[in-house]
């Protein structure tokens, strides 16, 4: 067996996608505000997940100033893709907007500001793919609404399931006979943090 390269974390960061000049720019903006963003890594993954489960509805639980859900609008393949993101914070729904239209992609995506338990617990629709991505300390509580609006089969990406606050959704999924999940801990170049854990997990 072949030896791990030497530095492997820097040797990894020099394969970081590329990005257009808006992605730069809300990456140059987060580090500026302090913003928790996915980066470049984990959002070129929800990319090729959302495209590869030919996903045309999406649903998003964390907005913030929009970085992810660009990376998840981008991958439907026609204009009958649709993505619901969900943020309690107004004034970030509001940066998100503009930073949609600038993407060109504000005809594809609702914004709904709110607390996501209770926009969650009204809603009725069929989702392809959800990606969770709210305070920690919630994910094992809305567990069974994602299981309820996610399509058999469908897919679910929860992020920073590294952190404390995560460690009651990780036990629950993993021991649900609801859904098949694997956690992985990975070294993600900007990423907040770079050292952290996503989930995926299949709704079975």
């Amino acid at each position: 067996m072949s030896d791990v390269v030497d530095n492997p974390e820097g040797y990894f960061r020099q394969f970081i996608p590329k990005r257009d000049q808006l992605l730069v720019e809300l990456e140059e903006e987060a580090r500026r505000e302090e913003i928790p963003i996915v980066g470049p890594i984990v959002g070129e993954l929800l990319h090729i997940l959302a495209r590869v489960t030919q996903a045309e509805r999406i649903l998003e639980l964390g907005t913030a100033t929009g970085y992810s859900t660009i990376f998840l609008a981008r991958a439907f393949t026609s204009t009958r893709g649709r993505l619901v993101t969900i943020d309690n914070d107004p004034d970030m729904a509001a940066r998100a907007a503009t930073n949609f239209q600038r993407a060109g992609l504000y005809q594809q995506i609702d914004i709904i500001v709110g607390d996501a338990q209770e926009k969650l617990a009204e809603m009725d629709e069929s989702f392809d793919f959800i990606f969770l991505d709210i305070e920690k300390e919630y994910y094992a509580a809305v567990l069974s609404h994602c299981r309820r609006l996610l399509k058999q089969g469908g897919l679910l990406v929860a992020d920073n399931v590294g952190f404390k606050d995560a460690d009651p959704f990780n036990r629950l999924i993993s021991g649900s006979s609801e859904w098949r999940s694997v956690n992985l801990f990975a070294y993600l170049p900007l990423h907040s943090p770079e050292k952290d854990g996503l989930c995926l997990a299949l709704r079975r």
